[in-house]
């Protein structure tokens, strides 16, 4: 025979406090890495304008190079040289053959800066470098 319990006092908690660390945790997580990967695109480059102007290759380890309307270069978010650049890029493609290299150059700036960095590219041996512009509406 079953006996039952006339106590109707049992209720059964469900603890919140761990899942709410868990969602503010992966909500850190996703700004933090969303910040890191969108520092480059951000910063203070008027791009050209192209009539058939794509995304940017989403290719793993992609080199940004930025050129600013004075013609410094910024990789990374610091400012290099061009020797500096040169080895960067011979020790990227040494790792990898097919390295991705995106040059940003500001329209304001003088195309010979943009060479420049072009010649860069293709003397440490980037078959393609690719020239990023943005689409004129």
């Amino acid at each position: 025979m079953l006996i039952r319990s006339h106590d109707t006092n049992l209720t059964l908690a469900i603890e919140l406090t761990p899942l709410i660390d868990m969602v503010f945790l992966l909500l850190i997580f996703f700004l933090v890495a969303t910040t890191f990967n969108q520092t480059e695109r951000e910063m203070q480059i008027a791009l050209p304008f192209a009539g058939s102007a794509g995304p940017i290759s989403g290719a793993l380890r992609e080199i940004i190079v930025n050129v600013n309307a004075e013609g410094g270069i910024i990789v990374g978010g610091r400012t290099i040289e061009d020797d500096d650049l040169r080895s960067l890029i011979n020790d990227a493609v040494a790792i990898n053959p097919d390295q991705k290299v995106t040059v940003r150059g500001d329209r304001s700036t003088a195309y010979v800066h943009i060479v420049r960095v072009l010649d860069v590219c293709k003397g440490s041996g980037v078959q393609e470098p690719y020239l990023d512009t943005v689409l004129q509406k």
